[in-house]
């Protein structure tokens, strides 16, 4: 039988992401995520909650956009896998970590300037740096249908859409 080794999280960031290149051009980015469960205790009728702390390894691309548009407080959906890794601490004893290797990650939560307020901390990515987006241009009317060639196709309305995030 087949194993599997699939890992998909939602939560928010801990801190603000560790990017580090090396000198290959490679890169890494390290996040904390965290993960809450929240329940109602069926014995004293109270909430209970436990929040469950994640490490998320991205790497090249992935790490490159991460490193960029997450910060400290954003929502994000991650897939990857588990690895466990050893390595040695500055003390000389040697340890083990567990971390998500992530393979595919999606920002949720809102933007700045997407229709919400804004201001307000409340995870999603406001505070991702972004370029401003040019006005989009008029374009003329459509002519009827009756007017138009039959060969042309009609125009979707996404010709003019500025898109900033790189995937």
């Amino acid at each position: 039988m087949a194993s599997v080794n699939k890992v998909i999280i939602v939560g928010n960031l801990g801190r603000d992401p560790e990017t580090r290149t090396f000198p290959s051009g490679g890169r890494v980015c390290n996040v904390t995520i965290a993960t809450t469960e929240r329940w109602k205790d069926k014995t004293s009728g109270e909430m209970k909650e436990l929040t469950e702390w994640h490490r998320v390894v991205f790497n090249d691309r992935l790490a490159e956009i991460a490193g960029e548009y997450l910060r400290k407080g954003s929502q994000v959906y991650v897939e990857g896998s588990l690895r466990t890794r050893k390595y040695t601490d500055k003390d000389g004893v040697e340890k083990y970590a567990t971390e998500i290797r992530a393979d595919e990650m999606k920002m949720l939560g809102k933007r700045e300037g997407m229709g919400g307020p804004s201001g307000d901390d409340d995870g999603g990515y406001d505070s991702a740096p972004r370029r401003q987006a040019a006005a989009p241009s008029r374009a003329p009317a459509p002519a009827p249908a009756a007017q138009r060639p039959a060969a042309s196709k009609p125009a979707s309305g996404f010709d003019d859409m500025d898109d900033d995030i790189p995937f």
